[in-house]
């Protein structure tokens, strides 16, 4: 009886802390300063527990035999030629320049390439005539694509320049030292008895409360009330999904953020996504209809606010959405709509093709990029590897949601401009404002492969390429002298 009413009286006390130190500044949209000292602590336990080489081999024996020589000289002894010789190798070291720790590619990376352009290389490449040895330089292009190319590699999460104590990066990083070995060991005592309970009771209060507080904002009479009781419901559980991840988001440019009757754009990394922007603002969001306790949070909040959720069926259908979504921006009394027009996950390296869909509505286009530290925690969902139940215990037991937010200036398509353009134009903006690779090609090459149409249209690049430079030219005449 007595352990009941023990574990009674600590959950209480776990919960009243919960409550009063968590949930309810952060529905208040306060800060008590526990999240910055969390996060001070913990960059400056990365900080010490990176890796590298601060001093010369010299310098270290220098200052090994400076403080033998102390040791002598407490003891009575004099070693005046040992202290000279340290005291010139100390000198020496410090003029030298010290080695840097080495660096590791941010990327996969296996194949360091040129960046210079195929056409512009071609064009150094072939001279008057032809040679054969020329088509080794297609060779040397189609075995880089086959060990590494610029596309699948966007499917896997990054590498880090320095271990972050977590068991998701490379492997070479698990075990330096014992007393690195020591720091993991008790990082994941904390990551796994501390943080990872505190933020499942965070995450349960945070969904909990946002399908109770929808279901019954939603039986209210539409109108202006209902309207700013169901942003009041959005924010307050958004800020407290935010905190069941320890998220520290630095948005920029909030004078840019997006308006009623308009449309956001943002680049993709995450289910999360969501969440991040969502604490910042009330969207209407565009999706296809699950089941489970998505479906319930999804029927939940579809009555206080006008999200746009579409069957299995009617996804399908192009028209369809594109008609329903005019109809919402149409209406410029409702919350701007939030698209992700990659349609997949990309590693938080690169933004991949905006489909043109979006883009065919019409109205104002607010763009938005999103850049997450992997320092901190991966905040990429590998899907073809890992189920949504999977990535949520990965991202509840990392070390903090770190990112930054950017609210571009927002875009109208223009006259000579079609969707695709426009979508391009889009895309550039908030590849140039994150700091991420723009990449061409589809995101749907995930799960799909290339497509002959795509595979034919580099072939047509090649001819031009080679028929612009006389190379093809060159061997026709060749040809027919023969």
């Amino acid at each position: 009886m007595e352990v009941v009413w023990a574990v009674g009286q600590l959950g209480a006390v776990w919960v009243a802390v919960v409550l009063g130190l968590i949930v309810v500044p952060s529905a208040l949209g306060i800060s008590l300063g526990i999240s910055e000292a969390y996060m001070w602590v913990l960059v400056k336990t990365l900080e010490l527990s990176s890796w590298g080489f601060p001093c010369s081999l010299d310098s270290v024996v220098a200052v090994a035999v400076a403080r033998l020589t102390e040791a002598f000289q407490v003891l009575g002894g004099c070693v005046p030629e040992l202290e000279q010789w340290a005291t010139i190798r100390l000198q020496k070291s410090a003029k030298k320049p010290q080695p840097q720790m080495p660096r590791i590619p941010t990327a996969n990376g296996i194949i360091e390439r040129d960046e210079t352009p195929m056409e512009k290389e071609i064009a150094l490449l072939h001279g008057a005539d032809f040679e054969f040895s020329h088509i080794f330089y297609f060779c040397r292009k189609g075995f880089e694509a086959i060990v590494e190319d610029e596309v699948t590699q966007r499917f896997s999460s990054e590498e880090l320049l320095s271990w972050n104590l977590l068991t998701r990066t490379n492997v070479n990083f698990h075990y330096i030292s014992l007393r690195l070995t020591v720091v993991w060991v008790i990082g994941v005592i904390v990551r796994y008895c501390f943080l990872l309970p505190l933020r499942f009771s965070l995450a349960a209060i945070g969904i909990t409360s946002m399908i109770v507080g929808t279901t019954v904002v939603g039986q209210l009479p539409n109108g202006s009330v209902k309207n700013y009781l169901s942003e009041v419901v959005h924010l307050t559980c958004s800020r407290i999904l935010v905190r069941a991840l320890s998220g520290t988001i630095h948005y920029h440019n909030k004078e840019n953020r997006p308006q009623k009757g308009g449309i956001c754009v943002a680049n993709h990394t995450s289910p999360i996504d969501a969440i991040i922007l969502t604490n910042d603002g009330c969207y209407a969001m565009v999706g296809q209809v699950h089941g489970g306790l998505m479906g319930v949070i999804q029927r939940a909040t579809v009555k206080a606010c006008p999200h746009v959720w579409f069957e299995r069926s009617e996804i399908k259908d192009r028209h369809l959405v594109t008609k329903r979504l005019r109809e919402h921006v149409a209406d410029k009394s409702k919350l701007p709509i939030l698209i992700f027009p990659e349609g997949t996950c990309i590693n938080n390296t690169s933004v991949m093709m905006f489909k043109k869909g979006s883009f065919e509505i019409g109205g104002t286009i607010y763009p938005v990029a999103i850049k997450y530290d992997p320092q901190f925690g991966d905040a990429f969902w590998n899907s073809s590897k890992y189920n949504i139940v999977s990535y949520l215990l990965r991202i509840m037991t990392s070390w903090a949601i770190v990112c930054n937010v950017w609210y571009l200036p927002p875009m109208v398509r223009k006259e000579d401009e079609d969707a695709v353009q426009f979508a391009n134009r889009v895309r550039s903006a908030i590849a140039h404002q994150g700091g991420l690779t723009e990449l061409p090609w589809d995101g749907g090459l995930k799960r799909a492969k290339v497509k002959d149409t795509f595979k034919e249209e580099q072939q047509k690049n090649y001819s031009k390429m080679l028929v612009r430079n006389g190379s093809v030219g060159s061997l026709s005449a060749e040809t027919e002298s023969d």
